[in-house]
């Protein structure tokens, strides 16, 4: 059993080394790549290449957890395809264990990258991007202000809007505007449950209730939907303010709760929150598809070879998932399923080529 031990922490390293270095060469391109994209917005306000550095380096965080399911696979490929090649593997099973006793170590593997994830994921990489973005809107834009966690204040002329959370591209949970008169006095405030922003540059809002002040007297209105002119967009306030794919799962949750409490769709949210789940659980399965592969006839192959196998798993992954993520929308489908249904896939076909695995 002590063999067996010794074993299973090899080939437990070489997953993790192997996953290492290939979150160290994705994460390098993807940072670059964010980079390149900054440049059009470097000289505007105060925004300079140093502030789209630290934006960048406070942004990769959530890009490793992002990037985690395909960085797992190809760092299982080639680290057991390292062990493949030296024969490492056959000797092991020579020596009488199985490819599901092989797997153990793997799925360890797997398991130690998810709870990397969930820390990743949940505690480090969401506050750092929301702080880079809020950074950014201060540095862009004099007019905005962020207060709270996802919040964004903003004034477009007598006008200051403060949105909540963003639910969607153009669609933001909540909306409050204050009217503010040349006197600096306040002339109505008025609350949206949602807001939606409009090609035409104005904003649709719903179930919209407002209360002016007069000099004499206050009055309420009450509206199903008001149309708001404004200067302030979607991509404006997307600055500051975070969108459900940036959200870790408990604020996830909580804005489930609050659109059904509105009577508000909840589906793009809830595909939000169950896809973080699985893809947070999805490099177990990542590294278990590996190992059948090195078996086979990737066994001998170069690192190239396998680094393309991955790319290609991965990439289906990802446009899977993407794919999903617009019918759970489009075609009211159940989230949860959606949502769940490319990690399925992948465990599906990792389990059932082991089994087949000679």
């Amino acid at each position: 059993m002590n063999a067996f031990g010794v074993l299973d922490r090899y080939v437990l390293r070489s997953v993790l080394v192997g996953v290492g270095m290939v979150v160290f060469v994705l994460l390098s391109l993807g940072g670059l790549f964010l980079l390149i994209g900054q440049q059009d917005d470097i000289g505007i306000g105060r925004y300079t290449a140093l502030a789209a550095l630290q934006f960048v380096v406070l942004n990769l965080p959530q890009q490793a957890w992002e990037l985690l399911p395909i960085s797992a696979l190809i760092g299982a490929l080639i680290g057991l395809g390292n062990l493949a090649r030296g024969s490492e593997l056959i000797v092991m099973r020579t020596s009488g264990l199985s490819v599901w006793r092989i797997a153990r170590p793997v799925a360890l593997a797997g398991l130690l990258l998810a709870l990397a994830g969930v820390l990743i994921g949940e505690v480090i990489g969401p506050p750092l991007e929301q702080y880079a973005r809020q950074q950014k809107a201060f540095a862009k834009f004099n007019d905005v202000s962020v207060a709270g966690s996802g919040d964004a204040w903003v004034r477009d002329g007598n006008l200051l809007v403060n949105v909540e959370r963003q639910t969607g591209e153009s669609q933001f949970g909540g909306m409050m505007l204050y009217e503010i008169g040349d006197d600096g006095r306040l002339i109505a405030m008025g609350r949206a449950v949602s807001a939606r922003a409009s090609d035409e540059g104005s904003w649709s809002l719903e179930q919209y209730a407002e209360t002016r002040f007069d000099t004499d007297k206050v009055s309420s209105v009450r509206a199903a939907r008001r149309v708001l002119e404004s200067n302030v967009t979607a991509e404006f306030l997307g600055i500051a303010a975070s969108s459900p794919a940036q959200l870790p799962s408990r604020a996830l949750w909580k804005m489930v709760r609050h659109l059904e409490a509105n009577g508000l769709d909840t589906r793009e949210s809830r595909f939000a929150l169950w896809s973080r789940i699985a893809r947070t659980l999805a490099p177990i399965f990542a590294v278990l598809l590996a190992l059948p592969f090195v078996f086979g006839s990737l066994r001998a192959s170069g690192a190239g070879a396998k680094v393309a196998l991955g790319l290609i798993l991965g990439i289906a992954f990802f446009l899977l998932q993407r794919m999903l993520e617009s019918g759970a929308v489009v075609f009211n489908g159940n989230p949860a399923l959606f949502a769940w249904l490319p990690t399925l896939l992948m465990g599906a076909a990792a389990l059932l080529l082991i089994r087949r695995t000679r």
